[in-house]
């Protein structure tokens, strides 16, 4: 791949994984959340704001260990990925959650843009997976929740229309 090529692979890369493009950012989504409501589910919603975050948070660290630790060890579904409270036990965690989802998006960001990063080649401990299909599934999984995350806030009438 020319340098060109793949410097514009990985500008869109990133994008992608940041959002924001055709669709709300993590950031515009998490801003504001009211602490009252980040443990309520509107009648007929599966989850709470915070059980959307800590999934977020709990399936990036997951993606990023399997991509970059040859010892990695595979979480047990769903139990590993979702918390069990709907609620967060303290703004502080909420908080926490936050910010670990941010540098989970970062530690993907530099995984991309470092340039000994073969996007195709696959990850050995893997069965067949690349790093780009990663990446790849890390901005498609954030994205979704995301989308639940303002979809949940409009139910919940914390959400204005841009």
């Amino acid at each position: 791949m020319a340098k060109s090529e793949d410097r514009v692979l990985r500008e869109n890369l990133v994008e992608f994984l940041r959002g924001a493009s055709a669709h709300v950012d993590f950031e515009s989504v998490v801003k504001g959340f009211p602490a009252e409501l980040r443990g309520k589910k509107p009648k007929g919603a599966e989850h709470s704001a915070w059980q959307l975050l800590e999934h977020i948070r709990l399936a990036l660290d997951d993606l990023y260990d399997f991509s970059t630790n040859s010892k990695y060890v595979a979480q047990k579904w769903p139990d590993d990925y979702w918390p069990k409270e709907a609620a967060p036990p303290s703004d502080a965690a909420w908080n926490a959650s936050v910010r670990a989802v941010r540098k989970g998006l970062a530690e993907f960001e530099k995984l991309i843009a470092d340039v000994h990063t073969n996007f195709s080649a696959t990850i050995p401990w893997g069965e067949g997976q690349t790093i780009l299909r990663e990446v790849l599934l890390a901005g498609q999984h954030t994205s979704y929740h995301v989308g639940q995350l303002v979809s949940l806030r409009k139910e919940l009438g914390a959400w204005k229309d841009r």
